[in-house]
């Protein structure tokens, strides 16, 4: 964190409106992280994100209409849940560090904690039995190279809905079953031709790159570190669908609807895009320097909730740096953060550059970064569905309406 994410006590008090006395209350109940300044002995930092999020608290009291709307945009929390929470800089899924889950535990497993709480070490089987029951649609499969991984994804869901009379049991036992096979389903999509074998990311990596064991334990990293991030667009939208009571499987569709937007699930291809205009540039550092005198942001880069950097892409990268320390792919990589670095210290890269990075490291197909995406946060996407069904509520918030005033029925209108 660099010095201009602190702020002295009385730049803190100034911006909160308080007394230095009120600012050290804050501090002992925990409301605002105080820590040593240049001289340890005598002065104490306040980090300014503490600040900002007392400022917006109290603006939410003192005008709550107001408050409602900017909580959906990098606000307050609007709803509660158990599944995710980032905090100080780290991902948790139900309380479980996501890195530790990474590099421990299957994919399957960790859905099982999102789903029900709990590691269960009998989903890797579940998971099988429910990709030997799906079943193919062939005029479907048939045209599933001319599409991409998204467009597979939806067009199978809408026909297995359809062929899926248990899709319609919202009892507990019966959505992680309904889970799995859509799970399943879907991984079968992301590589036509493939075969379940040995679970998830075993099947990812043998129809994606068969020749490379290696990048197996990747692949599953990067699933497990795309489950869940508390309320993304697309998890969000996954639960107003839930809260509807439609099915798992219309719950997923919104999710990917969600997704396909430039300003999250696209934002990794645009990184894929930046990655091959990297490779093929004369120069990265004027490849950056031009983006920037065009006003253009370096995608992959940047992510408001991690001013310190964006922890899932630390992970990804380190691990790519320890299993494939000499792929070109991966000094491309370094090259461009060194550059972007040069231009701010804050500029650090996120998960979308990590999952270009780590696909073209591994040399997997085009579209393989935006299905693992899609696939680790189809997971998740069931897991809020299951959260929000268990407390059985419409999401439905009010507006707050700008436009006309009502007028009497045959009033006359203005015309400009």
């Amino acid at each position: 964190m660099t010095l201009r994410e602190r702020l002295t006590a009385a730049e803190a008090a100034r911006e909160l409106g308080v007394s230095a006395a009120t600012l050290y209350a804050y501090v002992s109940r925990g409301l605002v992280r105080s820590e040593p300044g240049a001289d340890a002995r005598r002065t104490r930092l306040y980090r300014r994100e503490d600040i900002e999020l007392l400022k917006r608290r109290k603006q939410a009291r003192r005008d709550p209409l107001q408050a409602a709307e900017g909580n959906l945009s990098w606000g307050l929390p609007v709803l509660e849940s158990a599944l995710t929470l980032i905090s100080n800089g780290r991902l948790y899924y139900r309380g479980l560090d996501a890195a530790e889950l990474a590099a421990s535990r299957s994919v399957e497993e960790v859905a099982a904690l999102m789903w029900e709480g709990e590691v269960n070490a009998n989903y890797p089987t579940m998971f099988a039995q429910a990709a030997a029951r799906v079943k193919d649609c062939a005029a479907l499969r048939a045209r599933l190279p001319e599409l991409t991984p998204l467009e597979r994804f939806r067009a199978i869901l809408a026909l297995a809905e359809r062929d899926d009379a248990g899709a319609f049991n919202f009892d507990s036992a019966a959505l992680v079953q309904t889970g799995a096979r859509i799970v399943a389903m879907l991984t079968l999509a992301a590589a036509p031709g493939a075969r379940w074998d040995g679970g998830l990311a075993h099947t990812l990596r043998s129809a994606w790159t068969p020749h490379n064991p290696a990048a197996e334990p990747i692949v599953r990293a990067a699933l497990i570190m795309l489950v869940d991030h508390e309320l993304a667009v697309s998890s969000f939208t996954a639960r107003c669908v839930a809260s509807a009571g439609s099915t798992l499987y219309a719950v997923v569709e919104a999710g990917l609807c969600a997704l396909r937007g430039v300003k999250h699930g696209g934002a990794t291809e645009r990184a894929e895009h930046f990655l091959r205009e990297a490779a093929a540039a004369r120069s990265v550092h004027e490849l950056i320097a031009e983006r920037l005198r065009r006003g253009e942001p370096i995608p992959g880069f940047g992510h408001q909730l991690y001013p310190d950097g964006d922890p899932r892409a630390r992970f990804l990268l380190e691990m790519l740096a320890r299993r494939c320390a000499g792929s070109p792919a991966l000094a491309l990589a370094r090259s461009i953060m060194n550059q972007a670095r040069r231009v701010s210290d804050r500029m650090l890269p996120n998960v979308d550059f990590a999952g270009a990075v780590l696909a073209r490291t591994l040399r997997l197909p085009p579209g393989s970064a935006v299905a693992i995406f899609a696939l680790g946060r189809t997971i998740g996407w069931i897991g809020h569905a299951i959260e929000q069904y268990r407390i059985d509520r419409l999401i439905r918030p009010r507006a707050r309406y700008v436009g006309p005033p009502p007028m009497p029925a045959g009033a006359p209108q203005k015309t400009s």
